[in-house]
């Protein structure tokens, strides 16, 4: 009888230290923690939802140079916070330009009235259902953000995303919305020779062929698209000024560095994005002792 209790033992100390290796239900958090949490899948299967406990301070009036971008958001979050209808959205164009920082300053502005954040890899897209269900009952609205979104020919994610954005459980959950950048309009790589498979009609239409019309139709699940563009010259040493403002450096000072701006830029490959803008104005802020 002692030997098969012994037997009994070890099994149960097996069967324990499987269940410690096996994917786990997503766990919630504490949401009293934060308001903004990485979503990551660790080594073991097990997801799990880490609390981001050092925010970037941006604002809205922090971001120049984008208004009517930052209209198109403002005004659908607002929406979103609001409890009244709103889009999943797409911000696309030219790096550097302010696509992540506006989706990052929309947090630290509705945060206050209940918005939370979720950042999440492209890679772990497939567990978007996961993360919806443990948020569905909450009270608080939650962004879903992914950054630098882009698929190569193949992966699995973009199948995955597209069914997520088409009517499934995360679009039809009222308190989760999907966020996403990326420097690709379409999310996926584009030939040349996809444009011999547009077909046109007799009556001059032009209907594009089966690989483009799946290419174009993962973005077209996004009900908002936000283009960003490069900035002219002019644009981005108003961002540059903006910037050395919120250092304390004064006008006559500013108009000086304007020359240093312009060289920074250069040595960029000719970059005048906003991302450069910041850059160049840490930098002559820490040479010249401003904090």
């Amino acid at each position: 009888m002692s030997d098969l209790q012994g037997l009994i033992d070890q099994v149960q100390a097996l069967v324990q230290r499987i269940e410690t290796i096996l994917p786990q239900p997503l766990r919630a958090p504490d949401w009293s923690a934060a308001v903004a949490w990485r979503y990551r899948r660790r080594a073991s299967g097990h997801g799990v939802l880490a609390p981001v406990t050092h925010l970037s301070p941006l604002t809205l009036d922090d971001l120049q140079e984008i208004d009517e971008q930052k209209a198109k958001i403002q005004r659908n979050t607002e929406q979103f916070v609001q409890g009244l209808p709103a889009n999943n959205v797409l911000l696309t164009g030219a790096r550097g330009t302010g696509k992540s920082s506006l989706i990052k300053a929309c947090l630290n502005t509705y945060a206050p009235r209940g918005l939370r954040l979720i950042e999440i890899d492209k890679d772990d897209v497939t567990d978007l259902p996961d993360i919806v269900e443990v948020v569905s009952g909450r009270p608080e609205k939650f962004l879903i953000f992914c950054d630098d979104l882009s698929f190569e020919d193949g992966e699995s994610g973009y199948k995955a995303l597209k069914s997520i954005l088409d009517g499934s459980v995360a679009a039809a959950t009222p308190n989760v919305l999907i966020y996403a950048t990326s420097n690709r309009r379409h999310l996926l790589p584009e030939y040349m020779s996809e444009n011999l498979s547009y077909k046109h009609t007799p009556d001059g239409e032009v209907h594009p062929g089966e690989v483009v019309e799946e290419k174009i139709s993962l973005s077209e699940r996004f009900g908002l698209w936000v283009s960003f563009y490069p900035f002219s010259q002019e644009e981005y040493l108003a961002i540059v000024a903006q910037w050395l403002r919120s250092y304390g450096v004064g006008p006559a000072e500013i108009e000086s560095a304007q020359p240093a701006a312009l060289l920074w830029s250069l040595e960029r490959g000719g970059s005048r994005s906003g991302r450069v803008a910041y850059q160049f104005a840490r930098d002559y802020a820490g040479q010249h002792g401003r904090t």
